[in-house]
């Protein structure tokens, strides 16, 4: 690879990050957004964190694990249960963290 196409795509990936990011606050600064897509937008952090989270969870290799010998699944059922009760991140971090650690040295 050349130094231009090293630049080029360094360029290409810039613009390519930065637009999609800017675009929005630039053109909408200052205006305000629908109820609907207000509400919509409420709903895009969580869905983010389950589309990085599931796989971790219900796949093991590639392939889905849907059985008791699958350790992150079963160390997400006490962390839901925190989740739901204390709608703390810390607890149900905390919570997630100790029951892979149980789990991972029950089986040692």
């Amino acid at each position: 690879m050349t130094h231009l196409e090293l630049a080029l795509c360094t360029g290409g990936m810039l613009l390519g990050t930065f637009l999609p990011r800017v675009l929005p606050m630039t053109l909408l600064a200052g205006r305000p957004l629908p109820e609907a897509a207000r509400v919509w937008l409420g709903f895009v952090p969580a869905a983010i964190l389950a589309a990085l989270v599931a796989p971790e969870i219900f796949l093991v290799d590639g392939k889905l694990a849907l059985s008791m010998d699958n350790t992150f699944l079963v160390a997400a059922l006490p962390s839901i249960f925190v989740a739901w009760k204390t709608r703390s991140l810390f607890a149900t971090l905390a919570a997630g963290m100790a029951s892979v650690a149980l789990l991972r040295w029950g089986a040692a």
